[in-house]
């Protein structure tokens, strides 16, 4: 997660305990008393690959930095329910008001990590490499990202600053272009950013030529047929590489993966993927009046 700097993490943080928290927790700040400390445990609910604990560590840090958090668990690992991830320790009030945050952001990046993985065992053994796409969360999508690695998945392109994919709606706008439109387009990127890879989207086998003949280094194969996609490999074998895109799940991403292409993109890594369930337990009760092992999930 180093990698996106830790300030756009903090940053992203910061976001989100502004929106949970605001001016201050009403409820704890009635209720707890200030000198209450306590110990918890964050806990797998369910089988689950584990991304997110550096930010679920922020978190805590920042709503007090007398919380020590310890992991239990490492982004990237498979963890079965009743597993511990991590305990924090200090304030309780601290614990309570960072709860939330800090389990958002666990269980959305780890249901990502979880989904990625169930794609990745899937193709096992074909070749292919599950890759993800910008269909992301605003504002979290080097998050998502970094979650997908987790996961075992490739990332595709961050953004449009740092890769070229030629999509339908390029090729729309330079219709009537000679030799073509895939060509054109091509020719154009190749004269505005020498020696940059590029990518060309097709979705019919005389595009997939078109391609070809234009120099493409990958081709994304949209919504194809499994035949079409065959065919298609076959003709960029040696030449380009290949990418499935669309109508992809996980009962077909195996027959996909099957016909030989390189990479298989899946939009529903980020936008489809389910928050696994984890909870914070407590380990220690704090008093009498917090009994121990409640389940503080639902507050």
């Amino acid at each position: 997660m180093d990698e996106f700097g830790l300030e756009s993490v903090r940053s992203v943080v910061e976001a989100a305990l502004a929106e949970d928290v605001g001016a201050g927790d009403l409820t704890t700040l009635a209720t707890v008393p200030a000198e209450l400390k306590g110990r918890a445990l964050m806990i797998a609910r369910e089988p689950l690959v584990v991304a997110g604990l550096s930010l679920a560590e922020i978190v805590w840090h920042r709503v007090s930095v007398e919380l020590e958090f310890e992991r239990h668990a490492t982004d990237g690992a498979q963890v079965g329910a009743g597993e511990p991830l991590g305990r924090v320790s200090g304030p309780v009030g601290a614990m309570l008001t960072g709860e939330r945050v800090a389990l958002n952001f666990l269980q959305r990046l780890s249901g990502i990590a979880t989904l990625t993985r169930q794609y990745v065992e899937a193709v096992a053994g074909t070749g292919a490499v599950i890759l993800d796409t910008r269909k992301t969360t605003p504002g979290m999508r080097g998050l998502e990202k970094y979650a997908v690695r987790c996961g075992g998945g490739g990332n595709h392109r961050m953004g449009l600053y740092d890769a070229v994919l030629i999509k339908d709606n390029h090729l729309a706008a330079l219709r009537g272009e000679a030799p073509n439109s895939i060509v054109e387009a091509v020719a154009r990127v190749r004269r505005r950013f020498p020696g940059l890879s590029v990518e060309v989207e097709a979705d019919s086998i005389e595009q997939v030529n078109e391609a070809l003949e234009a120099g493409a280094d990958r081709v994304l194969l949209d919504n194809m047929s499994l035949e079409q996609l065959r065919q298609a490999v076959g003709l960029t074998r040696g030449l380009a590489k290949t990418e499935a895109s669309g109508g992809v799940n996980l009962q077909t991403v195996r027959s996909i993966a099957e016909t030989g292409v390189d990479y298989i993109s899946v939009g529903a890594l980020t936008h489809s993927a389910r928050a696994v369930d984890i909870g914070l337990d407590w380990e220690i009760s704090p008093d009498a009046s917090c009994p121990s092992k409640s389940d503080l999930r639902n507050r």
